[in-house]
Formats: structure tokens, C-alpha cells, sequence
């Protein structure tokens, strides 16, 4: 029982260090389609602006739900 404890605390750390890169490219992914669909479309960057906000949106839901899902 005690062995199960300390690698339990490890898949924690682990899934911690995920989340953090996981969010940092959703919101880089979603810049730069916001960048790209500036440069085709529009001429000032209101796409940039829009995708990277839905971006950092979507990557805090992730994160509460995979926060949720680690405390249980």
C-alpha cells in the first residue's frame, strides 16, 4: 500500500507538467490561425484577437476539468 502512494504522487506531477504545455500551445495554435486567417481575410487583427482569447477560453476549461478529474 505505501508503494502505491508515492507513484500516485509522481502521475500527479506528471499530468501538472502536461497541463502547462498542453495550454501554451492550444494558445499559440490559436494565434496563429487568428494570424493566418488575418492575413488571408482581414486587414487588421481582429481574427488574431478572437481566436486567441477562445483559445485561452478553451485551454482554462481544459484545465478546471482536468484539475477536477485529478482531485477525484
Amino acid at each position: 500500500m505505501t508503494q502505491k502512494r508515492p507513484k500516485k504522487r509522481l502521475n500527479r506531477y506528471i499530468v501538472l507538467t502536461g497541463i502547462g504545455l498542453q495550454m501554451g500551445i492550444t494558445i499559440y495554435l490559436g494565434a496563429q490561425l487568428g494570424k493566418w486567417l488575418d492575413a488571408k481575410y482581414s486587414d487588421n487583427k481582429v481574427y488574431t484577437i478572437i481566436f486567441t482569447l477562445l483559445a485561452i477560453v478553451l485551454s482554462f476549461y481544459s484545465l478546471l476539468r482536468q484539475l477536477k478529474n485529478l482531485d477525484n
